[in-house]
């Protein structure tokens, strides 16, 4: 079997005579070539996806003022931050509405507004300390006028998503997008045989770590996702039926292009974020060259019944993304007409841009320093009934 490494992919790629291709065009590699001939022409392919991934953010150091104050209460744009941090950093999250604009505004529109170079108003209430003695601040910030800004993603790149549809007689507002009644359409949000976790299934390459595209530059993966889950059912391709994998990424603000993050409003739901992630695979083998050559047809997933509001929502059909990209599905011996959220058009940007990067020699892979893990420790919240309170004290 024909092997390489990291190693070797890089000196290529540093000579700039590494062959790439994106995860669509191998392809047309492999049913011209065959899969061995494929996988010792081809270093590195790319994947892609450019969707909402509501579980979003940045850190922010604003720099300390004179007097200097320790901030408790912040708010950008009227979007409240997270103060319990140092004195002069916050978290703000995709999803946070502004307190004035509702659901039309949110951390998103912030972090947004603050990678096209735009003013936001700063806005920070403290107790005051003798070391902080300041106690309000009003000002106006931008990118440039502040130490640090990056995005810290704690879960994107979803490993497959779930499509939804909605049987009930009431048209739904969801974070799936406006679901009409009785089985009227269904929604979907991943890229198919460009997401990057359905191209790498086990996580051989893609691992702490791992440089990817982010938001128009260069990024990293920085731990698994939150509710990263790898125990889902699998196909025989080894690509899960579910949302299984997820990633924790992060990258600098400064450098990235509202084109690939994009704030979003979605109807009676609230703020989401479209984030652009492309990560690139080295073909270091025929098993790679198998697993980034998946295809569409191959790929599946199941409609769920977004009608019903729990965990135990039914499935109803099981698709594959070459059904849901053909604009309509079977669901209940009836087509069914389909709509993504995510944008396949972005995704195929983003994968030909860092194939451009690699080709150029200007992006090295990197191995990760560990791996993602590949066992699920996914838990559901449980409603249980609250401690008595006697006379002030928690019983």
């Amino acid at each position: 079997m024909n092997v390489k490494s990291f190693e070797e992919i890089n000196e290529r790629i540093r000579k700039k005579k590494a062959v790439v291709g994106t995860a669509e065009e191998i392809i047309k590699i492999v049913d011209e070539k065959g899969p061995a001939q494929a996988a010792k022409e081809v270093d590195v392919v790319t994947t892609a996806t450019f969707g909402p991934m509501c579980s979003s953010g940045a850190f922010l150091n604003f720099g300390h003022s004179e007097p200097p104050i320790r901030m408790a209460k912040i708010w950008l744009n009227d979007v409240s931050a997270y103060g319990g941090l140092a004195a002069v950093d916050t978290y703000i999250g995709a999803t946070e509405p502004s307190e004035k604009k509702g659901l039309e505004y949110g951390g998103a529109h912030v972090i947004q507004d603050l990678i096209d170079g735009k003013k936001v108003r700063l806005r920070a209430w403290s107790y005051g300390t003798d070391c902080y003695p300041r106690t309000d601040i009003d000002t106006y910030i931008d990118k440039d006028s502040i130490n640090e800004a990056y995005l810290y993603n704690p879960r994107n790149a979803y490993q497959n998503y779930a499509a939804a549809t909605n049987t009930s007689d009431r048209t739904l507002y969801t974070y799936m997008g406006v679901l009409l009644p009785r089985v009227s359409n269904v929604t979907y949000s991943t890229s198919g045989e460009l997401s990057p976790l359905l191209n790498d299934p086990y996580y051989r390459t893609i691992g702490l770590g791992t440089r990817i595209f982010l938001g128009g530059t260069q990024g990293y993966v920085a731990w698994h996702g939150t509710q990263h889950n790898p125990s889902r059912p699998r196909a025989e391709n080894g690509t899960p039926l579910a949302s299984a994998g997820t990633l924790a990424v992060v990258g600098n603000l400064k450098e990235m292009s509202s084109r690939f993050i994009r704030a979003a409003t979605f109807e009676k739901y609230g703020v989401s974020m479209f984030v652009g992630i492309g990560i690139p695979i080295p073909v270091l083998d025929e098993e790679m060259l198998r697993f980034v050559s998946v295809r569409n047809r191959d790929l599946y997933t199941s409609v769920f019944d977004y009608s019903v509001p729990s965990r135990s929502r039914p499935a109803l059909a099981r698709v594959s993304y070459a059904e849901l990209q053909s604009g309509s599905v079977k669901v209940n011996g009836r087509d069914v007409p389909t709509a993504p959220l995510s944008s396949l058009r972005v995704a195929r940007e983003i994968a030909a841009t860092l194939k451009g990067w690699i080709a150029e020699g200007d992006f090295e892979l990197t191995r990760p320093v560990a791996p993602l893990p590949d066992k699920a420790n996914v838990k559901g919240l449980e409603i249980v009934k609250g401690p008595e309170v006697v006379g002030g004290d928690a019983r």
